[in-house]
């Protein structure tokens, strides 16, 4: 399973996800969001950046500020938080891969609100659906729902995953479930990644993973 850490924005981080081979890197350009990247990080040091894949997270930006920040950012994917269309993703998905990131409530209508992405974009992205802004909230949904997820199309799990869930997310029967997504639970304030934690984690849910594998 995959590992992404997103709300960077100290260049030490970055460096600390590369040397504990988290496979992407999430930089927040929503100007609301306590982890907005884009006056915190300089584009040039993020786009020389090897070893990592990193991942441009935006909430109905304009088509113009995203493929700009791909470029100057050096970015690998974008994930779309807000409430972009199909025939957004589609558009930008011509120029670079696209994560398309639905909040989940207290249920779902997979046909009507996920399906029509499914061949726009790379990957979805599931998290918690919350008043207190767009995602980074900590909270987390019932995971119980995505047993019902009817589709092959690769996603991300998100929302207030925490240090300590490794054995759990390990056991997962999701066949679609290909990363998982920590933010706010790793960090000492918004946008500032304890690597103590961010460390553990990576660690034991590679651990973890590996007798479940075996078990198959």
């Amino acid at each position: 399973m995959q590992i992404k850490v997103c709300g960077i924005t100290r260049l030490t981080d970055l460096e600390m996800l590369i040397a504990n081979e988290v496979d992407y890197a999430g930089f927040i350009f929503y100007e609301r969001s306590p982890r907005f990247a884009g006056n915190r990080m300089d584009a040039r040091s993020v786009r020389e950046t090897e070893g990592i894949r990193k991942v441009g997270v935006f909430v109905n930006a304009s088509m113009e500020q995203v493929l700009r920040t791909v470029v100057d950012y050096g970015l690998n994917l974008v994930q779309l938080h807000g409430d972009e269309t199909p025939e957004f993703c589609a558009a930008v998905r011509t120029k670079v891969a696209v994560i398309k990131a639905f909040r989940i409530g207290s249920n779902v209508n997979w046909e009507k609100e996920v399906a029509p992405y499914s061949a726009v974009t790379d990957y979805f992205l599931f998290d918690t659906a919350s008043e207190k802004g767009y995602g980074g909230t900590g909270d987390r949904f019932n995971w119980e729902l995505l047993q019902q997820y009817p589709y092959s199309h690769p996603f991300l799990l998100s929302g207030g995953i925490a240090p300590g869930q490794e054995a759990e997310i390990s056991a997962l029967q999701l066949p679609a479930l290909f990363a998982v997504d920590i933010n706010s639970k790793f960090e000492d304030s918004p946008g500032l990644k304890n690597e103590e934690k961010v460390t553990g984690f990576v660690a034991a849910l590679r651990s973890a993973i590996l007798p479940a594998k075996a078990k198959i």
